[in-house]
């Protein structure tokens, strides 16, 4: 996601008057301003992507422990709208039939044939697809190959 378009996503939200992807989206642009003022260069793309799954990843903390606490249902509620809100602006994850093609395209580069190679596989993976892949389908899927 381009960040011009996480701040026109803001105001639409503002306008729409959606407070929770308000709110969310505003976290996650506070997160890349800071960024932006810190390391004095302008945010990209991949930045964008990263803050996202930074945010989901810590808003999925917060709600297994609201879930577990188990005392405020409405907090649990707002959080689990927001881990779906923030995961529609996430690039599609290659999985399935795809994903398998990657594998054999990669392990014919890579000429990897032993489970030592197994890293230097999921390296290339994530270097190709930018980290938006199945991870655990894809270390099953090699375990086997692998083995």
């Amino acid at each position: 996601m381009e960040y011009q378009q996480l701040q026109d996503e803001i105001k639409a939200a503002m306008k729409a008057r959606d407070n929770r992807r308000r709110d969310i989206l505003r976290q996650v642009h506070t997160e890349l301003k800071a960024i932006e003022v810190n390391e004095r260069r302008d945010i990209v793309e991949a930045d964008v992507d990263a803050m996202l799954k930074r945010v989901i990843k810590q808003t999925k903390e917060t709600l297994d422990g609201s879930i577990k606490a188990g005392n405020n249902q409405e907090r649990t509620d707002t959080l689990a709208a927001q881990v779906s809100i923030l995961e529609e602006y996430l690039p599609q994850q290659v999985s399935g039939d795809a994903l398998l093609a990657l594998i054999d395209e990669t392990l014919a580069e890579t000429g990897a044939s032993t489970k030592k190679d197994m890293g230097r596989v999921m390296g290339a993976l994530t270097k190709k697809t930018g980290g938006n892949f199945d991870k655990a389908a894809a270390a099953a899927e090699l375990g086997k190959r692998l083995g």
